[in-house]
């Protein structure tokens, strides 16, 4: 029987968390959101030294001990340093094609606590000015952050408390739509922690127990390759909850969960993805099977730091990988109820 995953829970939390900057390192404020969000679950988290975060449940047999992994960190960027005309010069915090930000509003977040707009151009940003600023190719050193304030010079920039070091962050856009489709930056991946939430509260509505002892790890360095290269000792098995790519020779859908049986790191463990296969199918979930070869995950970076688990990869289906994502709300749902599924069979 597929669960009923709450629908309005999912689209609440999952705006709260798109509308939170976090890019790779600087999570703290988002993750004072998940905190309140489990401890009002009644799911009190501990913190691994790097920020990651781990809720405990006990199951009904403590003989192998499964674990979940979301990330809430997202791409973004860091003040490289300034130019002498007091517009900022980048740098990228994950892999992204610098054309999907180009225009984009952002902010940037100084250690003082301060918070600019500004907006990314190329530094020839006018067809009116610059007869090469169509083929101008879009790299590190063509871009450029104009900081909405008055600065005309590298001594206004720091004047306001703006210098190199400083966390640039992306306007996610957030559109939420009544047909049910999501459309916002980072979904990759706080469409996967609001999944991994709708479990959650699904598990305390329903007072249900996982098969068994369950150990969530929201991770906050997921982007830069090294999320979950530590999770608990005691996890046997991992499954990641990440965004399922869409595109080219693949058949995931945004209405579907994703079940990745390889990505860039190798296959993923046959008995998981073959259990997880079969339970949507009797469970009459949405899914494809797909091959990610550019992708990797937070299940890669505990496999690559030599941990000696079981892994398996799923997620919701998303548009747009890093780019202008979309995804579509029964895609989480259809996650959270997969999981739901592999957790209390």
């Amino acid at each position: 029987m597929k669960r009923t995953i709450r629908r309005d829970y999912v689209l609440s939390f999952l705006k709260e968390l798109l509308e939170t900057p976090s890019p790779s390192g600087f999570c703290r404020e988002v993750m004072k959101k998940v905190v309140a969000e489990a401890a009002r679950l009644g799911y009190p988290m501990t913190f691994t030294n790097k920020g990651c975060g781990v809720i405990a449940i006990p199951g009904q047999a403590d003989r192998t001990v499964t674990g979940l992994s979301a990330h809430v960190d997202t791409l973004g960027a860091m003040v490289r340093s300034i130019h002498p005309g007091g517009t900022l010069r980048f740098t990228l915090i994950g892999g992204f094609m610098l054309g999907s930000v180009e225009n984009e509003y952002c902010r940037i977040h100084t250690r003082d606590g301060k918070v600019y707009e500004g907006t990314i151009l190329t530094v020839k940003p006018s067809v009116h000015v610059y007869p090469d600023a169509r083929e101008l190719k879009r790299e590190e050193a063509a871009m450029e952050i104009r900081i909405d304030e008055r600065v005309s010079s590298r001594e206004d920039v720091l004047s306001l408390g703006i210098a190199p070091g400083d966390f640039i962050s992306f306007d996610p856009r957030v559109r939420i739509l009544d047909n049910g489709y999501i459309k916002s930056r980072h979904l990759d991946d706080k469409a996967g922690v609001t999944a991994v939430f709708g479990l959650l509260e699904l598990l305390r509505r329903e007072k249900l127990t996982p098969k068994n002892s369950l150990r969530v790890f929201i991770s906050t360095y997921e982007e830069v390759g090294h999320g979950s290269s530590y999770i608990p000792e005691e996890i046997d098995e991992l499954i990641a909850v990440d965004m399922g790519a869409m595109g080219d020779d693949l058949h995931c859908r945004e209405t579907d969960v994703s079940i990745c049986a390889k990505d860039s790191t190798g296959p993923y463990d046959y008995g998981m993805v073959s259990r997880l296969i079969e339970l949507a199918k009797h469970e009459g979930i949405p899914y494809a099977v797909d091959i990610y070869p550019q992708y990797g995950s937070d299940a890669s970076a505990a496999l690559r730091a030599g941990r000696d688990i079981r892994a398996a990869l799923l997620g919701p289906g998303v548009h747009a990988s890093h780019s202008m994502e979309r995804t579509h709300i029964e895609a989480v749902e259809n996650t959270a109820a997969l999981l739901a599924a592999y957790l209390l069979d």
